[in-house]
């Protein structure tokens, strides 16, 4: 069956009549006036032929043929067997099943039987089963998750008569584009899609721990932070405690309550007593009303190792704040300590751990994870300019920490004008250069962001720890600052004093490159340690260097050092890596041919080529994209001196298929409204069946061509033109 099939208004159909019309009348006149020649009658011929075509072209037709269909229509049953069809919320026959088990209890009564009258049915599983290994065909380690999009898609590429598409699923569509996109191609066929929720809107009761956030590595004897988020879904809150444990050995606990209906974060606090690698659990314990009672728990790795912090402090004079700091670091076993005081009227300082001048060369600077810059700024007698250069650059290339400490001669100032000025967290106020006196004392206030971070934790519990904070010691002499920087965090604020900016920030954090910078505008936290003596005093600033120098050894090797952002990746996160390389001598390498091999957990291999980063530091730089997770095996090398550093970076496999959470109605609803089918509950199920049935047969399907943008009829019509134009040279008409 073929027919023609036109797009065009009444006034255009007439203006081509009108202009075919007007060829043939001046063709008409053409040809009497050169003597009705024969040759002349087929110019014209050609040339009313090729304006004919024209016209008709304006007219957009389309050549239609219906293709009659012999085989029997299809309905396709799509089945959502993903890992969230074992949330057991489905009430059948009064007990409460899981919505796998109700949809196996429908399969096996084979509830499509009223369709296979006049149609043809088939069935298919979308979604990786529960219980498969995680592996593509290629052995790679991959996510596991549900792709409506790709399911439906794959439905319309491969079936040519179909009917109708039924869909039973949760709608928990967690991988893949928008199942939006493909339900307006179902329109467009005019193929409906019809839907059965399987499941519940609400949540079922449950605690689940979600997710542990816990460094690469830390330190043997000192604390580490664990965060870790909680997903409550019991409509009460809940008192429990959570436990660190390894095996059956409990190495941490503490007590919490989660807010009902709620995602709870927080960290617990581990002092490892020994070196080396462990696999850890974190948990708590299951409340009666859950449903499901295996996810209040999870795994993680973690590394502790033994590491000798390189610490510079610089000063002008040897304030309470230096000497009580320089103390505090020199008895600190973890700690390499160098300092170097100015001391403008008397000379550099001397004696042990002291410096006689400042290291102003990159191979002498490179070596320090922290400098302290106190009282001291950029001019006659202290820093330099390039010195002031060399400390940006360890901090922005090679991820070491700085630490502002202004004092009340006010020589912070200078630096205003030096290139650290861009590195500081807050704006200083150039009008008060002495700082702040008061009168009465006052005390630094923990900001929201200060509460729960690492570096203001005296005390594993945050009520307890901003108890602490305002029984400190307080102090009478505060830095002149205006307002912090925009990408700065305020940890802790001035208790008295604000401005058009609000309170006065005097502790404050920011990064800068790949290094971190720490302000403190107060000159005396040394006076925490009244009655107390290092107990929080030291522990601040062993805290502070300690979080600035972890990047610095996520992995080293004599003359080499690597880093990695994030440092507990996910699969599909691009990974930077940045390696650190030394020459024989101990100066950062320059020009030199450093690369790569990374291995992954199913053993292909992939060579890296890191490119230098300007700035005469050593820094070679590459980046990472994985697709599978498991440890990746990576190796860094620079042959020509000697350099290799191998190391195992581990990437995790999020979890997407979540029991527990409700369906998405929403999807399912809509993919259903677009195509013209509908969703359903699944007590509705067989009314959706003898509805499918009662459908109209698919239309026929259609071939069209489109005559006006066909090349082969444009091409004819040029052709006629040209050779009518060829023609008349020939015949010798003007």
């Amino acid at each position: 069956m073929t027919h023609w099939s036109f797009a065009t208004s009444f006034a255009l159909g007439l203006a081509g009549i009108g202009v075919v019309a007007l060829a043939a009348w001046l063709g008409w006149g053409n040809w009497q006036r050169n003597g009705r020649r024969g040759k002349v009658a087929l110019l014209e011929v050609m040339r009313l032929v090729a304006v004919a075509m024209l016209a008709f072209t304006l007219l957009r037709p389309e050549l239609i043929r219906q293709i009659e269909r012999t085989d029997p229509p299809q309905v396709i049953i799509l089945n959502d067997a993903s890992g969230s069809m074992q949330t057991r919320d489905v009430v059948s026959t009064n007990n409460i099943v899981t919505r796998a088990d109700w949809l196996a209890a429908q399969t096996q009564r084979a509830f499509w039987t009223p369709l296979e009258a006049g149609s043809e049915v088939l069935s298919g599983a979308f979604a990786a089963e529960p219980g498969m290994a995680a592996t593509n065909a290629l052995g790679q380690a991959h996510e596991i998750g549900t792709d409506l999009s790709g399911a439906l898609g794959s439905v319309l590429r491969q079936q040519k008569n179909l009917k109708a598409v039924l869909l039973l699923s949760d709608g928990d569509w967690n991988l893949g584009p928008s199942p939006i996109g493909v339900a307006t191609r179902y329109r467009d066929e005019g193929i409906p899609v019809f839907s059965v929720v399987t499941g519940q809107d609400e949540p079922i009761p449950d605690l689940a721990m979600e997710e542990i956030a816990a460094p690469a590595y830390g330190l043997f004897g000192e604390q580490i932070a664990i965060p870790y988020t909680v997903q409550s879904h019991l409509p009460r809150d809940v008192a429990t405690e959570v436990r660190l444990m390894n095996g059956s050995e409990r190495l941490a606990a503490k007590k919490i309550t989660l807010p009902a209906n709620s995602r709870f974060r927080d960290s617990i606090m581990w002092y490892p007593r020994e070196v080396g690698e462990f696999d850890l659990r974190l948990e708590f314990p299951v409340e009666k009303e859950e449903q499901l009672r295996d996810n209040n728990a999870a795994e993680f790795h973690i590394a502790v190792r033994v590491v000798k912090l390189r610490v510079l402090v610089v000063d002008s004079q040897p304030r309470w704040e230096y000497r009580f700091l320089r103390n505090a670091l020199a008895r600190d076993p973890g700690v390499d300590l160098s300092c170097m005081l100015f001391h403008p009227s008397l000379g550099p300082g001397g004696g042990r751990d002291y410096l006689s001048a400042f290291p102003g060369s990159r191979e002498m600077l490179t070596r320090y994870d922290v400098v302290f810059l106190g009282d001291v700024g950029v001019g006659k007698g202290q820093l330099s300019e390039k010195d002031a250069e060399l400390i940006k650059g360890l901090v922005e290339q090679q991820g070491s920490g700085l630490v502002f400490m202004p004092g009340r001669r006010g020589n912070h100032l200078s630096l205003m004008d030096s290139p650290l000025n861009e590195l500081l967290p807050v704006v200083l106020d150039d009008t008060q250069p002495t700082g702040v006196g008061l009168q009465n004392e006052s005390l630094l206030t923990l900001s929201s962001r200060g509460r729960g971070h690492l570096l203001t934790r005296f005390d594993a519990d945050e009520m307890v720890n901003d108890q602490i904070w305002k029984m400190l010691p307080g102090f009478y002499w505060s830095t002149g600052v205006t307002k912090s920087r925009p990408g700065s965090e305020v940890l802790a604020v001035h208790s008295e004093l604000r401005n058009q900016f609000g309170r006065i920030p005097l502790l404050a954090i920011r990064d800068a490159g790949r290094g971190k910078v720490l302000f403190m505008g107060t000159d005396s936290a040394w006076r925490w340690r009244r009655g107390v003596e290092d107990k929080f005093h030291y522990r601040f600033w062993s805290q502070v260097a300690r979080w600035m120098a972890h990047k610095r050894h996520l992995a080293e090797k004599e003359g080499i050092r690597l880093s990695y952002t994030p440092e507990t990746p996910k699969v599909g996160d691009r990974v930077f890596l940045q390696a650190t390389v030394l020459d024989e001598a101990g100066f950062p390498l320059e020009d030199g041919e450093v690369h790569g091999t990374i291995v992954s957990p199913t053993g292909r291999d992939e060579q890296l080529e890191l490119t230098e980063v300007d700035g005469g530091w050593g820094v070679y730089s590459a980046e990472m994209l994985p697709q599978e997770g498991g440890p990746f095996e990576i190796t860094i090398e620079a042959p020509e001196h000697d350099r290799q550093l191998e190391t195992k970076l581990t990437v995790s496999l999020p979890k997407r298929e979540k029991q527990g959470r409700p369906v998405n109605r929403a999807v399912l609803a809509e993919i259903a409204s677009i195509t013209g089918g509908e969703s359903v509950n699944t007590d509705a199920l067989d009314e959706v069946i003898q509805r499918i049935s009662v459908l109209p047969e698919p239309r026929l399907a259609q071939i069209r061509t489109r005559l006006w943008s066909h090349p082969g009829w444009g091409g004819a019509i040029l052709l006629l033109l040209l050779v009518y134009w060829i023609g008349r040279k020939l015949a010798g008409l003007v």
